[in-house]
């Protein structure tokens, strides 16, 4: 859905007789999406394994302002929340400024907000500038990432994904040990200030993020073909008007700008940059109403996503979901400090474990759903089930054998998170998975946000975590009663193609 001027993966031959047909460019699947591919990884690492390792940063601020866990956990489940919950508005900017200029945008917000965080002087402060600031920035950075991968692969989807997305558990070690350093040499707030710092990579990862070329063959690109009777302003034609109306604006005026040179240099400067930020201000207004028709369309138009059934199904697994793998990695230090095994989680710290083995689960998942005969929906509903009955053990445990055991489980099981994109795309089709994946990641957002608070509340009533993971495990059953609708879907579909079909012989 959000095909803008920059982000062109794929090109539609568009023809009033025959329906769209999807050509592959020559790059798909290959040479520059490899680097898509990289710049995806590296977003991960530095948005979602950065806040992976933010128990780190929760056992600090609860030492340096003495409030509740409830209330301190706030602070990192605004910044994941956030960053997940404005999904669906940060395709504004996809449509509008496209892929690459959303990327950098966010990288310079989100360093930001590290930065501004470290000068915070209660948890209030955190709560704007880590929770909100920096959070909307990681989002801006966040989707592009995961769409402009999409766009560049259809072969080897999962694999390409999986790939990059285990720059979350690449990410969780490495930021939970840089973390650990800083803040044991410098303090957090020094440490805060320099991970500012490094979020401006971001902006790098940004650049890379460029369209495919046209093609290249000389041939000239394939336009929609008119037709003779004007259609409604909303239509193609409507907007292939604009489009040509806003070239023809561009051009009329070069005629007109030899008046100012024969009129002196006196007045030439003044009325050619008049001319040229009035052009600027009248694409700009174009681009803008364009994003907005098309974002409006996604959601609330007559081809809106909510009309799906399974995809609303899937969206309410999400709400359920993402809370019982984000609950572990902001609570699991506080545990380990409870259970008294601090001396073994320094050697190597549980959520290490759970990232490194989510690593592996990433590209193991990737490959296994990209086999043929097997089903990237079975793959996603098993790796859903193993991951909430670990939720479920994972307090009836209290050595670190056991909870290293139950962490392996949880990261491993949790590398569903690649097969989410491909999952997506084959419920709605490539050019709608813009729109559904900033809809379902928003409804992961809401999991986190009120996931950890919620387990930290639950603390500070019941002196212990057990009840917390329980109740957590138990929505998570429920989020996956809502993905076994689609099975249950398709095996009364296809019982009713088969009665149809002894009806008719």
């Amino acid at each position: 859905m959000y095909t803008s001027h920059e982000d062109v993966g794929y090109d539609f031959e568009d023809d009033p007789k025959d329906e769209k047909t999807l050509k592959p460019h020559p790059d798909i699947d290959g040479g520059w999406a490899w680097m898509m591919v990289l710049s995806s990884f590296f977003v991960h690492i530095l948005v979602m394994g950065s806040q992976m390792a933010l128990g780190v940063l929760n056992v600090e601020w609860l030492e340096e302002f003495h409030q509740s866990r409830g209330l301190t956990a706030w602070v990192s489940s605004l910044s994941m929340g956030i960053t997940l919950i404005v999904g669906p508005f940060i395709g504004f900017f996809i449509n509008t400024c496209g892929c690459r200029q959303t990327t950098i945008i966010g990288g310079l917000v989100s360093s930001l907000g590290w930065v501004l965080s470290a000068y915070a002087t209660n948890v209030h402060c955190l709560f704007i500038t880590f929770g909100v600031a920096a959070g909307l920035g990681s989002g801006m950075a966040y989707l592009p990432a995961v769409v402009m991968v999409g766009r560049y692969f259809q072969k080897r989807r999962a694999l390409a994904q999986g790939l990059s997305t285990t720059g979350t558990g690449f990410g969780a070690f490495l930021m939970t040990a840089l973390l650990k350093y800083l803040c044991s040499e410098y303090g957090w707030r020094n440490a805060m200030f320099i991970q500012g710092a490094v979020s401006l990579n971001l902006c790098v990862c940004g650049a890379l993020m460029r369209p495919p070329p046209v093609g290249k063959d000389p041939e000239p690109q394939v336009l929609p073909a008119r037709p003779l009777e004007p259609e409604k302003p909303g239509g193609p034609a409507g907007r292939a008007e604009e489009e040509e109306g806003g070239a023809r604006d561009d051009e009329a005026p070069r005629g007109d700008l030899q008046a100012p040179e024969r009129a002196g240099p006196a007045r030439r400067g003044p009325n050619l940059c008049a001319l040229r930020a009035v052009k600027a201000a009248s694409r700009l207004t174009r681009r803008v109403r364009r994003g907005c028709r098309e974002w409006h369309a996604g959601y609330f138009g007559a081809a809106s996503l909510f009309t799906n059934r399974v995809f609303v199904a899937f969206v309410l697994w999400a709400l359920f979901a993402y809370s019982s793998f984000v609950i572990p990695f902001i609570h699991l230090p506080e545990i380990v400090n409870l259970y008294r095994l601090s001396a073994q989680n320094d050697a190597f710290p549980l959520t290490s474990v759970i990232a490194v083995v989510h690593i592996a689960g990433k590209v193991v998942l990737g490959v296994l759903a990209d086999l043929p005969g097997v089903r990237v929906w079975t793959v996603f509903l098993l790796a859903n089930l193993t991951l909430g009955l670990s939720i479920f053990l994972l307090p009836l445990l209290r050595t670190y054998a056991g909870l290293a055991v139950i962490c392996a489980l949880i990261g491993f099981s949790s590398g569903y998170f690649s097969l989410m994109p491909v999952v997506t795309e084959d419920l709605v089709g490539i050019r709608h998975l813009a729109n559904a994946y900033g809809i379902i990641i928003c409804a992961n957002g809401i999991s986190a946000l009120l996931g950890p608070p919620f387990a930290g509340w639950i603390y500070d009533i019941t002196q212990k975590y057990d009840f917390s993971f329980y109740i957590c495990g138990l929505l998570y059953m429920v989020g996956i009663l809502f993905l076994l609708i689609q099975p249950c879907i398709g095996i009364i579909e296809q019982s009713r193609r088969k009665h149809i079909d002894d009806a008719r012989v």
